[in-house]
C-alpha cells in the first residue's frame, strides 16, 4: 500500500499558482499596457467594398469554430474539448499532470458600417481564419439638380 505525502496538495497548490501567475505575466507587454484577455488576437481591415477580419484560432480544426452575424455585432467563438483525444492514451500509464480538457474562447466585435451578411465568406488555414464582409454600399452623398417645370 503506498502512502501518500501530506505535502503533495500543497506543492498542487504552488504550481498552480505558479501557472496563474505566469498566465498573468504574458497579459503585460513592456509599456505595462494589459494585452487582449480575450484569448484570440484580431486584426480589422476596412477595404474599400469589404472588410476583412482576420483572427489567430491555433490548434482547432475547422468544426470547432462558430461565426455569426446579427446587424453590425461578428461574433466568433470557437470550442474543443481535448479529454476524449486522449482518453484512449491513458491506458497505457497514469497522469502526472493534466490541463489540457477543454478549451473555448468567443469574441464579438461591432463592425462600423453594415454589412450583406449573406454574402460574408470565411476560409480557415493553419489556425488563422479571414472572413470576408462586403459593404452596404449607399448611394453616395452627392447631391443631385432638380429641374422645376
Amino acid at each position: 500500500m503506498r502512502r501518500s505525502n501530506p505535502f503533495d496538495e500543497i506543492e498542487s497548490m504552488f504550481e498552480r499558482m505558479s501557472r496563474q501567475f505566469d498566465e498573468m505575466s504574458h497579459q503585460f507587454d513592456a509599456s505595462n499596457v494589459v494585452k487582449s484577455s480575450y484569448g484570440m488576437d484580431i486584426d480589422v481591415r476596412d477595404g474599400d467594398e469589404e472588410f476583412v477580419v482576420v483572427a489567430d484560432l491555433p490548434g482547432f480544426e475547422k468544426e470547432d469554430i462558430d461565426l455569426s452575424i446579427a446587424k453590425r455585432s461578428l461574433t466568433i467563438s470557437a470550442s474543443r474539448d481535448m479529454s476524449e483525444d486522449t482518453e484512449s492514451e491513458s491506458d497505457s500509464g497514469q497522469y502526472l499532470r493534466r490541463e489540457r480538457r477543454h478549451e473555448s474562447m468567443r469574441r464579438s466585435l461591432r463592425l462600423p458600417e453594415d454589412v450583406k451578411a449573406d454574402e460574408a465568406s470565411a476560409s480557415y488555414n493553419n489556425g488563422v481564419l479571414t472572413i470576408s464582409l462586403p459593404k452596404m454600399l449607399t448611394e453616395s452623398d452627392d447631391s443631385h439638380h432638380i429641374d422645376i417645370n
